[in-house]
């Protein structure tokens, strides 16, 4: 849009109109083309890793909305065969909405894959995993899969943990224990420990098993993340980190030139 130097001087309301539909549009189009890129992502993992007669593990976040629709597509199309066991409330919920075939670990403790998303993936595969709160069931259902397969746009591949991902690594908690656990992680870590506060409510979030999170910010990036794991769940009172060390088995990315990077 060309603005002319007239308008510029005489109309400035209708010049920062005119550059917010600019932004506005601009911004939509990175959205669009993140959204491109998890549906990218999800589609290429469903497509490799399920096939009839797997039990699959569903994953927690907005590129998990993406494997769901796959995977009805496919049961629809194919008459693929499976059964799904949710990680959390929301992805009950995808697997209700799409008329897949619910299940959990009481009657399919074994599953053949576990599809999820991440908040950040390193070189080595390491995750941080958690943003969303959901971090103890998903460590659970991974736990209890053959395989682990991640799902990501572009923006969550990194070199180490905490190039771009900033909220910090989460760590699941009891209600209880969390104020002692706090000063103990700030005696032995550098960086900073946050309680998780809700949003539109006052207090801190819970998860869906009634536990409180606690967020590790500015960390040293060049620690042992399996020995720094095992240090946090030694701690009375931590249930859950979400550090997944050693559990992917392949990560996939959406690009933004409309490929699709796979990790392994």
């Amino acid at each position: 849009m060309r603005v002319s130097v007239r308008s510029m001087i005489l109309k400035p309301r209708r010049l920062v109109s005119s550059f917010s539909r600019i932004f506005s549009t601009h911004s939509k189009i990175e959205m669009s083309n993140l959204e491109e890129a998890k549906k990218l992502a999800a589609y290429a993992a469903i497509d490799n890793h399920v096939q009839s007669g797997n039990v699959v593990g569903i994953g927690s976040g907005s590129t998990v909305v993406y494997a769901v629709e796959r995977l009805a597509q496919r049961v629809q199309t194919e008459k693929l065969k499976i059964s799904c066991v949710p990680t959390s409330f929301q992805a009950r919920q995808l697997i209700i909405k799409h008329n897949l075939k619910l299940s959990d670990l009481d009657i399919t403790p074994s599953l053949n894959v576990c599809i999820d998303g991440a908040d950040e993936v390193d070189s080595n595969l390491n995750l941080i995993k958690g943003g969303g709160g959901c971090l103890l069931q998903e460590k659970i259902v991974a736990s209890c899969a053959k395989q682990l397969i991640i799902i990501a746009d572009f923006t969550k591949n990194s070199c180490k943990l905490g190039d771009q991902y900033k909220k910090g690594i989460p760590i699941e908690v009891v209600p209880t224990a969390y104020v002692p656990i706090k000063r103990k992680l700030e005696s032995r870590f550098t960086g900073e420990i946050d309680l998780r506060m809700a949003i539109n409510k006052a207090g801190p979030v819970v998860t869906d098993n009634g536990n409180f999170i606690l967020d590790w910010k500015n960390f040293d990036q060049t620690l042992n993340w399996e020995n720094v794991n095992q240090q946090l769940i030694s701690i009375p009172g931590v249930l859950c980190t979400g550090l997944f060390v050693n559990m992917a088995k392949k990560a996939y990315y959406g690009m933004a030139d409309g490929l699709v990077k796979v990790q392994e």
